[in-house]
């Protein structure tokens, strides 16, 4: 989400970039269904037109954010799943995905102090918080 408002995040220059099947949709669905919540509202403020280009780009994800692959990330998902039962379906991808590949997380602090702030420690998974606009 940092990347399509323009967003500098601490990473490295030539670090991987990674995000998640769910959130992918979940960021494309707040751009078309609006709502006004935290993803959506800055789309829904957009002109049609912008709107439009908004979710063009967005379902275009760029060549250099990479997904998981699913038949490796799912059955991480499920161990995610049995050792944190409460956790959502985006958490619980976020975290497997983590775990997966070996990566920092960068989260909102909403974020980080929400669901996944007992989750990290125990999953010895890295992260950093970044304040976006």
């Amino acid at each position: 989400m940092a990347l399509l408002v323009g967003e500098r995040l601490p990473i490295t220059k030539d670090a991987e970039r990674f995000t998640t099947t769910y959130f992918w949709f979940r960021a494309c669905r707040a751009v078309v269904a609006g709502a006004g919540g935290r993803l959506s509202g800055p789309f829904e403020r957009l002109e049609p037109g912008y709107r439009a280009a908004a979710l063009q780009h967005m379902l275009e994800l760029p060549d250099d954010i990479g997904l998981p692959v699913p038949r490796l990330i799912f059955p991480v998902m499920v161990g995610v799943n049995r050792r944190h039962p409460g956790l959502n379906v985006l958490n619980t991808e976020a975290a497997a995905a983590a775990l997966l590949l070996g990566a920092k997380m960068i989260l909102s602090p909403p974020t980080a102090r929400g669901q996944l702030e007992a989750v990290l420690p125990v999953e010895r998974i890295a992260y950093q918080t970044v304040e976006l606009p």
